[in-house]
């Protein structure tokens, strides 16, 4: 009976989940080995995210939004990682904000970084624009990693449309699906 048990919990990927303590981090995507995305992490899970070799963390809402954690910076520059704050507005991103974002990437480009926000809708869509851009990542392989996450307002179509086109990468590929979207 506890083979069973044991072999039940290690075959649930609930438990997998789990064991790695982040199984309740809002919208957690894991791109690469050096680059994730995701909502608002804990202060626990600022820690559990050290402990997994993450160097750097870069947030892109307002640190006056209600779920943002107080002293987010001291906190982990107290973990002795790297902290950049690039406010966003979300109703507004502005290409300098892509700007900024990727020029702290490419400064230290295998830096293993969180990209976050408040639910990841921000930071899933840097992300995207990012991938495509520096990382070249196909756009439909990006876009499904995306629309795990959400589907792309007008606002921020508009923005990745912009940004892409800043960089020459065009996001309107044959085989990219925004859903049928009024916005392409």
């Amino acid at each position: 009976m506890k083979t069973l048990l044991a072999l039940f919990l290690i075959l649930t990927p609930s438990c997998l989940l789990a064991a790695d303590g982040l199984d309740d981090l809002s919208n957690y995507r894991r791109y690469s080995d050096t680059f994730a995305s995701s909502g608002q992490p804990t202060t626990d899970h600022l820690k559990i995210l050290e402990e997994q070799g993450v160097k750097r963390i870069i947030y892109l809402a307002f640190t006056d939004n209600d779920t943002a954690i107080n002293a987010e910076d001291r906190k982990v520059m107290e973990l002795d990682m790297e902290y950049l704050h690039i406010p966003v507005d979300f109703m507004n991103p502005t290409l300098q904000d892509f700007k900024y974002f990727s020029a702290a990437m490419q400064a230290a480009p295998d830096t293993n970084t969180l990209l976050h926000c408040q639910i990841n809708l921000r930071a899933s869509s840097f992300s995207f624009l990012y991938r495509i851009i520096v990382k070249k990542v196909p756009v439909a392989d990006a876009l499904d990693d995306l629309q795990s996450v959400w589907a792309p307002n007008e606002v921020w179509f508009n923005f990745i449309q912009t940004v892409s086109e800043h960089y020459g990468v065009d996001i309107l590929c044959d085989e990219c699906d925004w859903g049928g979207s009024e916005f392409n």
